[in-house]
């Protein structure tokens, strides 16, 4: 059964030390990323961001078992468990298999996470337009073709992260 849990970013590796001590491999955590690259003077910064912020996917066969929860409550780095996560293991499951489908090799949020719609206006999130605001005209099998101001232009799908503007 799949839980919502807030951590301490900076004490996350403690939590799966610790998790893996209480119920040995029987766990999964997910937490899913973005690698954005901004441009600042010149200079590529690279940053990876959690997509959840402090908020973590976690799996155990027994998570609705009472006992289980109060054992783990004390975890290093743990903040909490949200509460009413039994009735959400549908759409739990179905963000987490939303988010891998567009992870690339390396494990990180390729594209994006919203539906993409022909004449919407979005923003670059990341790459050398980052934080320019474009209209999509055409979709292609790998490829948009964009409009910048007057400019059109054609990028690839999973090269640049944008947000609907």
């Amino acid at each position: 059964m799949w839980t919502v849990i807030k951590l301490d970013q900076k004490k996350i590796n403690l939590f799966k030390v610790d998790l893996k001590k209480k119920v040995g491999n029987d766990f999964k955590l997910y937490l899913p990323k973005l690698k954005v690259e901004k441009f600042i003077k010149k200079k590529i910064f690279k940053k990876e961001i959690n997509l959840l912020g402090d908020y973590a996917l976690c799996f155990l066969p027994n998570f609705n078992d009472y006992t289980t929860m109060s054992k783990l409550k004390y975890l290093r780095g743990l903040k909490y468990f949200l509460n009413g996560f039994a009735s959400c293991q549908n759409e739990i499951t179905e963000f987490i298999n939303r988010c891998k489908k567009i992870e690339n090799k390396d494990g990180y949020i390729s594209s994006n996470l919203f539906e993409t719609e022909i004449n919407k206006y979005y923003k670059f999130m990341s790459g050398p337009f980052n934080d320019n605001i474009f209209k999509i005209i055409k979709f292609q099998k790998n490829k948009i073709n964009i409009l910048m101001g007057n400019v059109k232009a054609t990028i690839k799908k999973k090269e640049f992260l944008y947000n609907p503007a």
